[in-house]
């Protein structure tokens, strides 16, 4: 593996100090994020969310299309497995061919959320949404409880994070404008999947979403000053 990333030609990015210099605005939100998480994961716990979780779930169901349900099951597809494991595989070995081994390490990092999702899951062990007369349930291999969403928390964390590197990486232009809203368009539409297709509640997507940003921005601070060390600059 040493050879061929050695003998790899590198992936075209920006000098070293205006990526640490474009990551450092993104540390703001990550208290804001761990407050929205802690404050939905009291909701829950205490029942107070079920009746508007019920009502914005039916709400997005009557505004049901075809073309609609399509468009959710094709955002929800790379959530499940094995492809849920074999695309972010995939990312992180691109990006050690490319000689970007510190993003390639980060990035596996920013795939824990996976990991967090399963450990959020365990505490409050939330059942998922059952089908009835006015709410439907797409068929899907679901596993695990229902609070908080994994694949929010997974797609935030790889995606985003995906995002947050062509951003502090790539020379501006239309491709690092196309990459990065593509990746941020997946994360903000796989929330709204989940609910649609009856797999999660509103506020297991919106938990997902807080705790996922602040992974997220802790993720890319350890990145920014491990980046900062090799340029000599302040992160």
């Amino acid at each position: 593996m040493e050879a061929l990333v050695d003998r790899s030609t590198p992936i075209p990015v920006v000098p070293e100090p205006v990526t640490v210099w474009r990551g450092r605005h993104a540390s703001r939100l990550a208290w804001v994020g761990l407050a929205g998480f802690g404050a939905t994961f009291a909701l829950v716990k205490a029942r107070l969310s079920d009746a508007v979780d019920l009502a914005m779930t039916l709400k997005l169901q009557r505004r049901s299309h075809h073309v609609v349900d399509a468009a959710m099951r094709a955002v929800s597809w790379p959530g499940f497995p094995p492809q849920s494991r074999v695309i972010p595989t995939a990312i992180t070995a691109g990006l050690l061919v490319g000689r970007l081994r510190l993003e390639a390490v980060c990035f596996v990092l920013a795939w824990g959320t996976a990991l967090a999702a399963t450990g959020a899951k365990a505490l409050m062990n939330r059942p998922r949404p059952v089908a009835g007369t006015d709410l439907r349930v797409v068929a899907a291999p679901l596993g695990g409880s229902s609070f908080p969403s994994g694949h929010v928390l997974t797609y935030v964390g790889v995606y985003g994070f995906l995002a947050y590197l062509l951003f502090v990486l790539l020379p501006v232009g239309h491709g690092r404008r196309v990459g990065i809203a593509g990746l941020l368009g997946l994360v903000g539409l796989v929330g709204p999947s989940r609910i649609q297709q009856g797999h999660h509640w509103m506020t297991d997507v919106a938990a997902s979403y807080f705790l996922g940003t602040s992974y997220v921005i802790g993720v890319a601070a350890i990145y920014r000053r491990l980046k900062a060390r090799s340029t000599g600059i302040h992160a």
